[in-house]
């Protein structure tokens, strides 16, 4: 009988630095890859959507000629707006979900350059994008030279598809209203509100699912108080 612990027990050997950065590296490009295939995705759901708000506006517009704007025009119009804003409401739905998903990748490829930064700690320094999985890493990863500010927010494909898919509602409701009372002033203005308030409404409804995310998740290597430390910074 021999004390020699069993192969089964005894703790693995340490994995030399050239392997992990192997492991690390094919883990960084599977998140890229996986990044790279959900944006193709949803631009393509994207441009598939404002294909159809398209066709369906010049629809709309032909069949009011070829009706004079009366008998079936009111139903098949408000039939072909209202379809536009339910396949607009998947598409929103799919967007907001991808752009949650990138802030993900971002994070997690984030985490992965701090694995770096531990194998090697000279090369933080030729990071652009950071090596930290907190929010203030993210922003800096997002954006290099500058601090991420509303413009990057303002003019993202998810408040863009808010905005469309928005005035299709808008558009939805004032056509309805107008078309049960007759009253086109009222319908447009009610259209115009509508739209206002979806927009706003999506909006917050998005910020708060944002910090719901950063709420819940712990980081790895935060960013320290003082700040990054990589090489933009200095």
């Amino acid at each position: 009988m021999t004390d020699a612990a069993s192969p089964t027990s005894a703790e693995p050997q340490p994995v030399p630095p050239s392997v992990r950065a192997q492991i690390l590296a094919t883990e960084h490009w599977g998140l890229l890859a996986s990044r790279s295939t959900s944006q193709a995705e949803v631009l393509t759901r994207i441009a598939i959507f404002l294909t159809l708000v398209s066709a369906a506006l010049v629809s709309v517009s032909l069949l009011g000629q070829a009706t004079e704007y009366g008998g079936p025009f009111a139903p098949s119009a408000l039939g072909i707006l209202g379809l536009l804003y339910v396949i607009g409401i998947l598409t929103q739905i799919r967007v907001i979900n991808v752009a949650d998903e990138d802030m993900m990748f971002v994070i997690a490829m984030n985490r992965l350059r701090a694995a770096y930064v531990d194998i090697d700690p000279g090369v933080e320094r030729y990071f652009f994008a950071s090596a930290h999985d907190d929010e203030a890493g993210m922003m800096r990863t997002y954006s290099f030279l500058r601090p991420r500010g509303s413009t990057q927010v303002a003019g993202s494909s998810m408040v863009f598809i808010i905005v469309v898919n928005s005035a299709v509602l808008g558009l939805f409701v004032g056509g309805l209203l107008a078309a049960l009372t007759g009253l086109y002033p009222l319908a447009i203005i009610l259209g115009a509100v509508l739209t206002v308030l979806s927009v706003l409404t999506w909006l917050v409804l998005g910020f708060r699912g944002y910090r719901r995310s950063l709420a819940s998740f712990v980081p790895v290597s935060p960013t320290p108080p003082h700040g990054p430390t990589d090489r933009s910074h200095r």
